[in-house]
């Protein structure tokens, strides 16, 4: 098996293992056994466990982006509509089998304080969904404020469907996030 094939199949298994188990309760002969990659070859393409964690994570980063963009794109006919369609994508989200809570904040409560690099991809991805919000409320002209406002609507509808395995929070932090456009015009 070449590389890049090994590295493919370590990354869709360690993805799926974090998601059921979290990271820490994953350890390396796991995630050999899940995507039939030889010990000696996990460790040539992922030397640590953080740095498969960081993989991991930043390849999630590139589908949440593409897909929130796309998302926006299709659905919204401009920035104010484009800001709530992000929570129907998250409650779309929510509502996928096997949800359980974003692997951002899920990596970075078990990992952040010992891990740096994995801490960073997750601030990035985060700030990058407080950037998003910030192209949409900017072209509306509203203050820059906002668009923190609405991240963590967004972050914190994430939290929650976490802990609680439903799609409302989505549809709570979209009425509170109107409510904040309307206040904001």
């Amino acid at each position: 098996m070449d590389a890049e094939s090994a590295e493919l199949r370590v990354l869709d298994a360690a993805r799926r293992l974090f998601d059921e188990r979290g990271v820490q309760a994953v350890g390396m002969d796991a995630i050999r056994g899940a995507s039939g990659v030889s010990l000696k070859r996990l460790y040539q393409v992922f030397p640590s466990k953080d740095l498969l964690v960081e993989a991991v994570l930043r390849r999630r980063d590139e589908e949440v982006r593409e897909s929130l963009t796309a998302h926006g794109a299709r659905i919204a006919d401009g920035p104010y509509e484009r800001v709530l369609a992000v929570f129907d994508w998250l409650a779309d989200w929510f509502a996928e089998p096997g949800f359980r809570g974003c692997a951002f904040i899920n990596t970075f409560g078990e990992l952040g304080g010992v891990a740096p690099a994995v801490a960073a991809v997750a601030r990035d991805h985060k700030e990058a969904l407080r950037s998003y919000f910030a192209e949409q409320t900017d072209a509306l002209g509203l203050p820059p404020v906002l668009a923190g406002q609405l991240a963590l609507l967004a972050n914190g509808a994430m939290a929650v469907a976490g802990i609680t395995g439903g799609t409302e929070p989505a549809a709570e932090a979209k009425e509170a996030a109107r409510v904040l456009l309307g206040a904001a015009r």
